[in-house]
């Protein structure tokens, strides 16, 4: 394809390509810096204090980088719930299966697939999101996206047939889908470099945390007040979001290059509801974010991840209703009770994959200075991610399996937990890996790695059942081990000693 090229003020030239649409920060190497006119010296170092900042921002208040941390952290909380929404919404109704096949007709396990249906449409709908949120903006598709939601949250709640309720969670899906993609995009056009682990911890958190905190809060909805009452509270939840949005979601898609800012920042950050990128859609623009399959150090991790997520993720939470209710006889409320182990892990993993993960990284700069360090090195944290994953797996399945029938006890339960800490290790690892190495394509790495997450977790129902149903809950959990260490634990250490020679030779081809 041929590139456009365009100037800005230091005389770099930047290729404008549909991928790189001044979408990303400008960059600088560290002897640019005194290249810069006086006045934007003088401006970084009143705002930020120091020059020492990756990306260099640009001189106006508008630029996401120059804002307030409160400013940048509100804006963080929004997106990050918008994300934690769309699987929240997925996985609302899986405590109350049984009664809604009880209302509509059908098996337990043709209920499940109200849930898979929206695992995949969000895999599938930010194709279609992240091209119009490139010309639009962020904060007008989010605004959009809660209205929709909303507005197919309430066709759910009146739906009086499972083919009128379905497709009402289809469009629900792809309506809320938008920032549980974006939000990657979003956290690098707020945050620098070093402190982007922490914040995209945050997003990928809330997403993974959606997945256990809706059937824990909403199995007590169920039970009480009957499930129909989940969809309007989301649909209410929804509502609640657009409203904070419109006052406290500013604008974080900021164009720098050949674009000239000098309107008031309130007016670029709260009132630009028209397009504010005039390059002219393409049809390969809709599916570019696939061709990330081509990169080594994005396709590999990202695969990595998927099959985590499917087994720490999809199936405990998909499958604790069919494999409790049978064993325990448990109702609605009981159910949601069992996710609180998935909560406590998840967040107690963040803390390693987030936390840990800048301090390790900014630990080993300290040493390699004035080199940064590799992005390689972070994946040394994935190990124990992938360790935790494989041990709550194992312990989930066999103590299920191993309880008499109607004798609960805690151990599944604490299996789930120390799996989904795993899980959110290995995510926040990724992917923060993934954009370090490609950080101008950080917005199509999140809708990737969500179209491939979704697409593997989508499958899985459909042959779960099977699996445990032939081979048994613990030979089952020898199947999991196994395509952990196959897909994703040996696949790392591929790229943990050749991701620096992937990369060369990537670019080579490019």
């Amino acid at each position: 394809m041929d590139n456009d090229k365009i100037q800005d003020t230091t005389g770099q030239q930047y290729n404008e390509d549909l991928e790189h649409a001044a979408t990303h920060a400008t960059y600088y190497d560290k002897g640019e810096l005194g290249a810069l006119p006086e006045e934007h010296r003088q401006y970084l170092l009143q705002r930020h204090g120091t020059f020492e900042l990756d990306p260099i921002p640009t001189i106006h208040d508008a630029d996401p980088y120059n804002w307030p941390r409160w400013k940048k952290v509100i804006n963080l909380v929004l997106v990050a719930w918008h994300a934690c929404m769309s699987t929240f919404t997925a996985a609302s109704i899986i405590p109350a299966y049984e009664v809604i096949a009880e209302d509509l007709g059908g098996t337990v396990q043709k209920i499940s697939y109200l849930t898979s249906l929206q695992i995949a449409i969000l895999g599938g709908a930010p194709l279609f999101w992240r091209p119009l949120s490139n010309r639009f903006g962020r904060r007008p598709i989010f605004l959009i996206s809660l209205l929709g939601s909303l507005l197919f949250n309430v066709g759910c709640a009146k739906a009086k047939t499972y083919t009128s309720m379905a497709i009402c969670r289809a469009f629900c899906a792809f309506f809320i889908s938008p920032a549980a993609a974006i939000g990657s995009a979003v956290v690098v056009e707020t945050f620098f470099k070093k402190e982007r682990a922490k914040y995209m911890g945050i997003w990928t958190v809330m997403v993974t945390l959606g997945v256990p905190l809706a059937p824990f809060l909403m199995g007590f909805v169920s039970y009480h007040v009957g499930y129909r009452w989940i969809y309007w509270i989301l649909a209410m939840i929804n509502g609640g979001q657009f409203i904070l949005y419109v006052f406290l979601g500013p604008e974080t898609r900021y164009l720098r290059h050949g674009v000239n800012h000098n309107g008031p920042a309130i007016k670029e950050e709260y009132f630009k509801f028209h397009r504010i990128d005039s390059t002219p859609f393409t049809f390969f623009e809709f599916i570019s974010p696939l061709r990330m399959a081509k990169y080594p150090c994005v396709m590999i991790p990202t695969c990595a991840y998927a099959m985590v997520f499917l087994f720490a993720s999809v199936l405990v939470t998909v499958e604790i209703p069919q494999l409790f209710g049978e064993k325990f006889h448990f109702n609605s409320q009981q159910l949601g009770l069992q996710f609180l182990g998935i909560i406590i892990g998840s967040i107690i993993g963040e803390q390693i994959g987030g936390y840990a993960s800048d301090f390790w990284m900014s630990w080993k700069g300290k040493k390699t200075a004035p080199a940064r360090p590799a992005p390689e090195f972070r994946l040394w944290l994935s190990y124990l991610g992938y360790a935790l994953t494989i041990i709550g797996v194992v312990v989930f399945l066999v103590r299920i399996e191993q309880a008499p029938d109607l004798h609960w006890n805690v151990t599944p339960v604490v299996g789930a937990g120390i799996a989904a800490a795993g899980n959110q290790i290995v995510t926040t690892v990724l992917i923060t890996y993934a954009v370090d190495c490609y950080p101008e394509e950080a917005g199509s790495i999140g809708v990737f790695v969500t179209f491939v997450r979704q697409i593997w977790g989508f499958i899985g129902p459909f042959w779960f059942p099977d699996m445990f149903t032939n081979v048994g809950l613990s030979a089952s959990a020898g199947i999991a081990v196994a395509l952990i260490v196959a897909v994703s634990v040996v696949p790392t250490l591929v790229v943990q000693f050749g991701g620096k020679r992937m990369r060369r030779e990537m670019n080579a081809r490019i």
